[in-house]
């Protein structure tokens, strides 16, 4: 049982509470994506391999993965003011020091120990925010806490590209001390303690055996795409243990009295369809975030600070959605504005399928946007309508597991489009490289044969390079309509999601008010 919500308390507090919220997911959002850019510079800073500087994205993300899990345990047992301040505080120590890493392997141990303590961030500031306004104001609250956990990852690339050439790589884990500071000092000031349950028994073979199951699927999909997936015997070894730890963990929870994660929460409609949706958008967003990029830089030939710009104005479809949404989800079914939400995502994927290397930026900002509006449809209510009927006590655990599932989906959804693309550029390529033949009659016509002469070396390489590029292009067309496949086919299961629309007018009246206040 939760202690009472900072909602019952002078509007003030409950204010400073949503910016530290907001800080602590702002800061922990951008950290999955800002340092990408900045590997290439730490690689020579630190007199690296490139398998070893891959180990500074690894670490941080199988540490996060693994310690995801038991945020819910924890703070209830020690309560969520201290696991909050604790790990806020953590995780800004330790992004100071990777900016101080002087070799390889500090750089990698301090990543890993953000990776534990920026874990509990996202879910600890959900649950936080979930309990700090009362019913009828948890879209308004959602939309808030949306934009950090949305914008984080879109403006990350961008915002360290300028830090990196600006100043340099140290930069993009220094910008969090600030960030850090304010949840601190803010959570100690404002935010109330909720109650701690002493009695609370840890599964520690249940925590053990879904830790090694995650921790090697997310090894295995982070370095599949760099070792040749099922070629390599490490990534076969990794998936058979995710495997057997994933075959022990639910064997040792469905016959214990008290298993590690409580799946009572899976028996609420609105929570299972919430997860099923998150684990979409997880999967949606990342995977299509990792084609964006690269696709302007290495097609379209735009510079990485120019690419993240035009990218970032996904962010401001983004935060129009989520600025109305909390008011239309009490006149509009969730599962409608999920649906129109995934219905645009998709028809932006499709506009995106036909993109070549001579695309306008004014094409890209405006399917960008759309992309941006629709993933904001769907977020706001997925992240309302999930905790809609929970009981408050198992809202942290809930937060916690659609942290993880969503973290996973993404995992799963970069390795899927990054193998698709490295896999599907090679068989294209070599199927366009079989035209390229004296035999080839559209290679003899005056205009081609003048440009393209196969009798000589500059000739063969100018048909070469045409032909990589377009089947660079075919790959990442592939590849759009893989995701967009992947939206169409489960919309459907918007079904899953209960009415929402009556229960939250209902909530809106002011004699349920003070009922509903926690």
């Amino acid at each position: 049982m939760n202690a009472p919500s900072p909602s019952a308390v002078p509007g003030m507090r409950r204010n400073m509470v949503t910016i530290c919220a907001m800080t602590a997911t702002i800061m922990q959002a951008l950290d999955t994506t800002i340092a990408n850019v900045a590997l290439p510079y730490m690689q020579g800073s630190l007199s690296a391999s490139q398998d070893q500087i891959n180990w500074v994205l690894t670490s941080y993300i199988v540490a996060a993965a693994i310690m995801t899990a038991p945020v819910g345990w924890i703070a209830n047992r020690y309560g969520r003011k201290r696991i909050f301040i604790i790990c806020s505080a953590g995780f800004t120590i330790a992004s100071v020091l990777c900016g101080l890493a002087q070799d390889i392997n500090q750089m990698v141990l301090f990543r890993l120990l953000q990776g534990v303590f920026g874990a509990a961030l996202v879910p600890l500031s959900q649950a936080v925010m979930l309990d700090s306004y009362a019913l009828h104001e948890r879209a308004k609250a959602m939309s808030i806490w949306g934009m950090g956990v949305m914008m984080g990852p879109i403006m990350g690339p961008s915002l360290g590209a300028w830090l990196t050439e600006t100043y340099s790589w140290h930069w993009v884990f220094f910008v969090n001390l600030p960030f850090g500071a304010i949840t601190v000092l803010g959570l100690a000031v404002f935010m109330d303690e909720t109650k701690q349950d002493l009695n609370l028994r840890f599964d520690w073979f249940g925590f053990g055996a879904l830790a090694v199951a995650i921790g090697s699927l997310q090894l295995a999909l982070d370095r599949g795409e760099q070792l040749g997936w099922l070629e390599s015997n490490e990534i076969m070894i990794e998936f058979i243990v995710a495997a057997v730890g994933t075959y022990f963990f639910f064997a040792h929870s469905l016959t214990t009295d008290k298993p590690f994660i409580q799946f009572a929460i899976f028996k609420d409609r609105n929570f299972l369809g919430g997860v099923v949706f998150m684990t979409v958008m997880g999967l949606v967003l990342y995977s299509t975030m990792a084609l964006s990029s690269p696709y302007l830089q290495n097609v379209v030939g735009y510079p990485i600070i120019t690419a993240g710009l035009l990218l970032a104005t996904r962010g401001a479809g983004t935060f129009v959605a989520m600025m109305l949404v909390g008011r239309m989800m009490r006149y509009i079914e969730a599962r409608t504005l999920i649906v129109s939400g995934l219905a645009l995502t998709a028809a932006s994927l499709f506009r995106m399928t036909g993109w070549t290397d001579m695309t306008q930026a004014t094409e890209i900002i405006v399917v960008s946007v759309i992309q941006g509006f629709g993933f904001g449809l769907v977020f706001v209510p997925l992240s309302t309508v999930a905790f809609l009927t929970l009981p408050g006590q198992l809202r942290t655990d809930g937060t916690s597991m659609l942290t993880l599932f969503r973290n996973v989906a993404s995992s799963v959804g970069i390795s899927i489009v990054i193998a698709q693309l490295t896999e599907g550029g090679r068989r294209i390529y070599a199927k366009l490289s079989e035209q390229i033949n004296p035999f080839n009659h559209a290679l003899q016509m005056p205009d081609v044969s003048g440009m393209i002469n196969l009798n000589t070396d500059a000739g063969r390489a100018m048909a070469d390079k045409m032909v990589a590029a377009q089947s660079q292009i075919i790959a990442f067309s592939h590849d759009y309509q893989l995701v967009m496949l992947f939206i169409v086919v489960s919309i459907p299961l918007a079904l899953m999601i209960g009415s929402t629309k009556a229960a939250l007018r209902a909530q809106s009246a002011p004699s349920d008010h003070a009922a509903v206040m926690e």
